[in-house]
């Protein structure tokens, strides 16, 4: 992938939070943003706030909820049986 002449990505240091688990990094990213943050380093960068992130999201944390297959599968032939067809008449 080329970059477009005449265009200019400001790809520059930006801190991404995560608001719901309170987690913050520093990278780098062409993300605008009119809010900033003084970092650990002392510097200051444009802030990128985020729903989720890895430090958040439950496949990361372990916290995924599993699906129980077995159960619905009981679940499924306790609601509709068994539901064969009658042999056809001769």
């Amino acid at each position: 992938m080329t970059q477009d002449k005449g265009k200019d990505n400001n790809y520059r240091p930006v801190v991404f939070r995560d608001r719901s688990a309170g987690y913050a990094f520093l990278t780098r990213s062409t993300a605008e943003s009119s809010e900033t943050i003084e970092w650990d380093d002392g510097e200051t960068y444009p802030l990128v706030d985020v729903e989720i992130s890895s430090e958040s999201h439950p496949f990361y944390t372990g916290r995924a909820r599993m699906v129980d297959s077995e159960g619905q599968v009981a679940k499924f032939e306790r609601r509709y049986g068994d539901q064969t067809p009658p042999p056809a008449p001769e």
